[in-house]
């Protein structure tokens, strides 16, 4: 594709990049064989194709509308057309810059900046976030419907591990994930105490700075790259074998923080550095097989239908190996029709594009409960609880079937 980009962007980094992405793209057209939005709306301007369209035009000089900002806003950023796409045009990448100049040049209407500003403000501060969950959990029952399905019910806790060993990893707790399902991560330390490893956090550690980039709050987005690196660097330096991310999409946000921080001087040795040792589960857990076989026992549960995140198969490009574990643990692992489309969660997407999330959570727990399953699985705090709000199959984290496999 041949490009000509605007003064405003010509010669930035974010324009270089953009040139670079849309060079490789050639029309073709795969990408919105595979794209959520495309199949549910049939515009060409709500499928992959048509978004680059929109933000080359721009790019090149043409002047940003509402339109422009609601194409954009409708993608879920599941990156299937980047697994699809034969030519390897980082859509990703592309549409993180787009947002970036339609959030400059065109104004939302008031309630929607309120409700994107309580969202960047609200989720990522654990110091409100968990008071708020713990309080809605508490009076589940008398909420609307609409906000019940935001809250999980709460879980039994698990007793987390209590020995030391001289193996450490260190862990990212997460934002949320503490809050809505505090149980995956003491199951995480629970399996890799089994395996002789302990896990560590570092406290000072937060979001991994996904909801605030996604919602276009880039530098407060970069913040909480910057704090998490801090956070971990002293680990780092004292050894730890690798950074466990047990939540998907933070696990891909935090693998493109050298790239996130690429032009700052200061944090980008650093940051590669992150990247090098960050390992999500589905990287680490196969490679103890034998270790975890040996140890596991069969608890009831024979039949699972196995949803993968999109930050996991698009995302971190991770496939096969949560399904090839379990099995290999006697766990009989389906797969629905259509695994690589979204569920519709997309972190705030569900808040922000209610209608179109929902249409792919109902599609995608039709097929899921197709295959007749005892329990569902996932990989992603974000997918369990946007699955569990639309089910009674019991939905959970694929470590928690892991640590009642080893633990009962």
């Amino acid at each position: 594709m041949q490009t000509n980009l605007a003064d405003f962007i010509r010669g930035t980094a974010d324009g270089d990049e953009a040139d670079a992405i849309l060079r490789k793209c050639v029309h073709c057209g795969f990408c919105t064989a595979t794209c959520p939005t495309y199949q549910l709306l049939g515009d060409e301007l709500d499928g992959p194709r048509g978004r680059i369209y929109l933000m080359k035009q721009m790019f090149e000089g043409a002047t940003p509308t509402r339109s422009t900002q609601t194409h954009l806003d409708r993608c879920l950023t599941c990156r299937n057309c980047e697994t699809t796409c034969p030519s390897g045009v980082e859509y990703g990448k592309l549409v993180e810059i787009g947002r970036k100049v339609v959030e400059e040049k065109v104004e939302r209407p008031l309630r929607q900046r309120l409700q994107r500003h309580l969202l960047a403000n609200f989720l990522p501060n654990s110091t409100l976030f968990t008071p708020a969950m713990k309080l809605g959990q508490q009076f589940r029952g008398i909420l609307p419907r609409k906000l019940r399905a935001k809250i999980p019910v709460p879980e039994k806790p698990l007793a987390p591990p209590t020995r030391k060993h001289a193996r450490k990893m260190l862990m990212l707790a997460g934002c949320v994930q503490p809050a809505m399902m505090p149980n995956v991560n003491i199951a995480t330390a629970r399996v890799f105490d089994a395996l002789g490893i302990e896990i560590v956090t570092a406290s000072s550690a937060g979001c991994c700075g996904a909801i605030r980039l996604h919602l276009g709050y880039n530098d407060d987005a970069l913040g909480d790259v910057r704090n998490n690196i801090d956070a971990w660097w002293p680990y780092v330096e004292s050894g730890v074998e690798a950074i466990v991310m047990n939540a998907s999409g933070c696990g891909a946000t935090v693998k493109e923080y050298a790239h996130l921080l690429r032009n700052d001087p200061e944090y980008a040795e650093k940051a590669q550095r992150i990247v090098d040792l960050t390992r999500d589960l589905a990287e680490i857990l196969p490679m103890y097989e034998a270790e975890l076989t040996a140890l596991a026992r069969r608890r009831g549960v024979h039949t699972v239908a196995f949803h993968p995140p999109c930050t996991l198969q698009h995302g971190q490009q991770i496939r096969g190996r949560v399904e090839h574990l379990l099995t290999a643990l006697g766990i009989e692992v389906r797969l629905p029709a259509d695994a690589h489309i979204c569920c519709g969660s997309a972190g705030t997407y569900s808040v922000l594009q209610p209608k179109l999330s929902y249409a792919l959570r109902n599609q995608k727990l039709d097929r899921l409960e197709k295959t007749e399953p005892q329990l569902i699985v996932s990989a992603n705090v974000g997918c369990i609880a946007h699955l569990q709000s639309g089910t009674s199959t019991p939905v959970t984290h694929w470590i928690q079937l892991l640590e009642h496999l080893l633990y009962g």
